[in-house]
């Protein structure tokens, strides 16, 4: 990756300062010193400049439930109401898929979003449909369904009112706290059976957490949601993902702390740096962890078998050879100590109810 001058403080707020190039794009650009100071002085502006805008675009989907028959994936079903993430998190998996759309997997992914806004009346004639066979439903497997821009365009809510009325099962992984605004949708559900919330905390530490999720609720905050969520009878859990080697050690004290606030059932990924993720990640280490970058960088290939990222199943999401092991046995030493349960929270599918979607499609 080329150097690229970029004051700390530019990264206020965001986890990638600039727009990185995708893999599509057949001109590429990169600054470089000529000698005259201008690379400098252009960072001192951009450092004195307001932070750059969220923008929405919105779009009308053709479907609302993906599918994928990934053998290391334990769902079938997801649905995703955003397309980009104003989290920021830097280590975020899905950063490569705004290239499809001919954006910047930096800084594009976390300031120009896609939101689907009619979700709600796909995923509607999608559960209707008398061919469809009900199966557990992942809402945010790529992107947080309950990201900042959730709180006024509610697509998220509007798709789980359409699930609460099928009585279709779902589950939830998210880093906000916006989902305790859908208490009311998700616990009658969870009472049930048909519905389970599992919230992301990568670590207790807030000043980590503050740059690796910059636009994210702080650590504290989201074992409040836990709590919350597990007062109202919501089943709940905890995912300690991604591991990342030398960043975040925390594992087995997030996992008692989630424990205390009511998560029962937990799970963890390895850090994964498909596609442009790889020198976004590797920037981002040089700019806060210059002292370790190599050393993380070696430890992370030494996940993926001499690779910044292998996407062989089974490997991809737990990594191989004996860091692997190492933190493979932290985690099941630490949720058997802690009480967690084995496994996800199973689906119950015979409650659904495809009549009540299509009584209410006369209606409109």
């Amino acid at each position: 990756m080329p150097e690229i001058l970029i004051p700390l403080h530019a990264l206020k707020g965001r986890g990638v300062a600039h727009r990185q190039p995708h893999r599509f794009e057949r001109d590429k650009r990169a600054a470089f010193d000529d000698g005259w100071g201008t690379q400098a002085e252009a960072a001192g502006e951009r450092g004195g400049a307001a932070p750059p805008a969220t923008e929405v675009r919105f779009e009308d989907a053709r479907s609302a439930i993906t599918r994928n028959d990934s053998p290391d994936i334990g769902f079938s079903q997801g649905l995703n109401p955003y397309r980009g993430c104003e989290h920021g998190c830097i280590y975020c998996y899905a950063r490569p898929s705004h290239s499809y759309l001919g954006l910047s997997p930096g800084l594009d992914f976390e300031t120009r979003l896609i939101a689907k806004r009619n979700l709600a009346e796909v995923l509607r004639a999608e559960l209707a449909h008398p061919r469809y066979r009900p199966e557990m439903i992942a809402v945010g497997t790529v992107t947080d369904a309950y990201q900042p821009v959730e709180r006024e365009l509610r697509l998220t809510r509007a798709a789980l009112d359409v699930l609460c009325r099928a009585q279709h099962p779902f589950s939830i992984v998210t880093k906000g706290s916006g989902v305790e605004r859908d208490l009311d949708l998700i616990a009658p559900m969870g009472a049930q059976g048909l519905a389970a919330v599992y919230v992301t905390i990568t670590t207790l530490d807030a000043q980590l957490a503050r740059i690796l999720e910059p636009r994210a609720a702080a650590p504290h905050r989201r074992l409040r949601t836990l709590r919350t969520l597990a007062e109202a009878g919501v089943p709940v859990g905890v995912s300690v993902s991604p591991q990342i080697p030398f960043i975040n050690e925390d594992m087995e004290q997030v996992l008692a702390a989630a424990y205390e606030a009511g998560a029962r059932r937990a799970f963890y990924q390895v850090l994964r740096l498909p596609w442009e993720l790889a020198p976004l990640f590797r920037q981002w280490l040089e700019l806060h962890y210059p002292d370790r970058a190599a050393r993380v960088m070696a430890r992370v290939q030494d996940l993926h078998g001499g690779k910044d990222y292998q996407a062989d199943f089974g490997a991809r999401m737990r990594g191989q050879g004996i860091w692997a092991d190492l933190l493979r046995q932290r985690f099941l030493k630490a949720c058997e100590r802690l009480g967690y349960q084995h496994g996800r929270h199973a689906p119950n599918v015979s409650l659904f109810r495809p009549v009540a979607l299509r009584a209410q499609q006369e209606l409109f």
